[in-house]
């Protein structure tokens, strides 16, 4: 049975009393019990899906034509990165085996305090793509408002960053159902609307058309850009599976979560793809309302709009949970509204004081030198454990199995200082060039700094990190 609406039954026949539809959920980063879990592997597709109907996908297809490639060389990119998914749907079975979030897990390979950097930093990530996504869907909004006749103007601006706002915070305050529920039902809205879209833009797609040669620095900048996304959902998925029972199949988790992500993104970097073969991109929104009918350019606006949203929720309802792991001593309905905040005063600064949007997405961009290196330690030990972690030593501090010594899991913060460094030598970005960068022709390895430090974590932990045993 699927999480639709507000009745739904947990296993046992006993109502999911903290999980309900339109209503605040009670529960944070403390364990779900059995007795409140619910859902199925299905609910993953339409939030992977949802979630990933994004505007920010055609951008990224675009750009991988703007470095050189063909469009087959671009689709082939994009395609790759969204196979991406496959393994961060199958991280989510650690929410299904401990009942918590993903950042109360990555306790088990960086200890309890070696897990606060990677932490703050992802809250900061999470914060910041919200703020972006509620800066492009205010745009869109205000402009929706212009082609309407409803207003025009700073007032007009106001009215929609205001919208905007509301919509996310809203659904992340009701909490984890509300947001499933609404990921599925705005995706059958925004799925008609974006299949429209690629009816528009492939017919007219150079597909012939030579590229010019790539080398090995647009290669690897349009595989950085593709799988930079998916990248930034590794400290998320638990969030979201905590809850299904723990029959829950990993085949099935894994699938439907995938196909989700995988759907949604490449189906969206193929039209960017195809829209960059055609047009100018440099103003994406206005290069691809270019290539549309006049009569599908309003809705258009509103597509970027409803796919801003929907990523939105899912990254500031996270950051609710990561702030309970920063040991914010709140409820996650309480915490979240720390997140709304810092994400008003962005999303303020940027529409109306200052343009400080293109600095804070090099900024952002840059962060993956730490999340590449965290997220291949992390998805290593996940393999190493089998995904068999110790629940309640996840919760206990200083007197459990994960606090090591003194909080810090030597291996997992060797490991992930290893990546970074791999990562750092070898970034190409606006914000800083690595000196391995020129020899290697160009190249940007930046995401093999995951690849490096899952190695050398395996290395380190082989003889120390093994499956838990349950008792039961």
């Amino acid at each position: 049975m699927t999480r639709q609406d507000t009745t739904t039954r947990a296993p046992g026949g006993t109502a999911g009393a903290a999980d309900q539809v339109f209503q605040v959920e009670t529960h944070g980063i403390d364990p779900i019990p059995d007795e409140e879990r619910h859902g199925g592997a299905k609910d993953l597709f339409w939030l992977w899906f949802g979630s990933n109907l994004t505007f920010t996908y055609v951008i990224n297809g675009a750009l991988a034509v703007s470095f050189g490639l063909s469009f087959w060389q671009a689709a082939g990119v994009v395609v790759l990165g969204g196979l991406s998914f496959f393994a961060i749907s199958a991280a989510g079975l650690s929410g299904v085996r401990t009942g918590t979030a993903t950042l109360v897990v990555s306790r088990a390979p960086f200890g309890v305090r070696g897990n606060w950097p990677a932490g703050m930093l992802n809250w900061v990530v999470s914060i910041g793509y919200t703020i972006l996504n509620t800066v492009v869907g205010t745009l869109a909004l205000e402009a929706f408002f212009a082609d309407t006749g409803v207003g025009s103007g700073r007032t007009a601006r106001a009215f929609a960053l205001l919208i905007t706002l509301a919509l996310t915070f809203v659904v992340a305050l009701w909490g984890h159902a509300t947001v499933q529920f609404a990921e599925r039902w705005i995706a059958y809205v925004l799925a008609v609307g974006f299949a429209a879209l690629l009816v528009f833009l492939l017919p007219g797609a150079d597909t012939a058309g030579a590229a010019v040669s790539p080398g090995a620095s647009g290669w690897s900048l349009a595989f950085v850009v593709m799988l930079a996304g998916p990248f930034s959902y590794v400290p998320m998925p638990a969030d979201y599976t905590r809850y299904l029972p723990r029959t829950t199949s990993m085949r099935s988790l894994t699938w439907y979560g995938a196909l989700g992500g995988f759907v949604s993104s490449v189906a969206l970097g193929i039209a960017g793809v195809a829209a960059a073969t055609q047009t100018d991109m440099t103003d994406a929104v206005a290069g691809t309302e270019r290539l549309l009918p006049g009569w599908f350019q309003t809705l258009f606006l509103a597509l970027v709009l409803g796919g801003s949203v929907t990523n939105s929720i899912v990254t500031l309802y996270s950051s609710s949970l990561n702030l309970q792991v920063l040991g914010v001593p709140w409820s996650r309905s309480k915490a979240i509204v720390i997140s709304a905040g810092v994400t008003a005063a962005g999303s303020l600064c940027a529409l109306f004081l200052t343009d400080f949007t293109s600095s804070l997405l090099s900024f952002l961009s840059l962060l993956i030198i730490v999340f590449a290196p965290w997220g291949g330690v992390f998805l290593t030990d996940m393999l190493m454990r089998r995904c068999h972690y110790d629940g309640p030593a996840l919760h206990a501090g200083p007197d459990g199995a994960y606090w090591y010594r003194s909080g810090f899991h030597p291996a997992g913060v060797a490991a992930l200082l290893a990546g970074m460094v791999f990562a750092a030598l070898t970034c190409d970005s606006e914000l800083w060039t690595g000196p391995l960068v020129a020899p290697l022709g160009g190249a940007d390895l930046t995401l093999l700094g995951s690849l490096v430090s899952g190695v050398v974590y395996r290395v380190l932990a082989r003889r120390t990190v093994a499956p838990h045993a349950d008792p039961s």
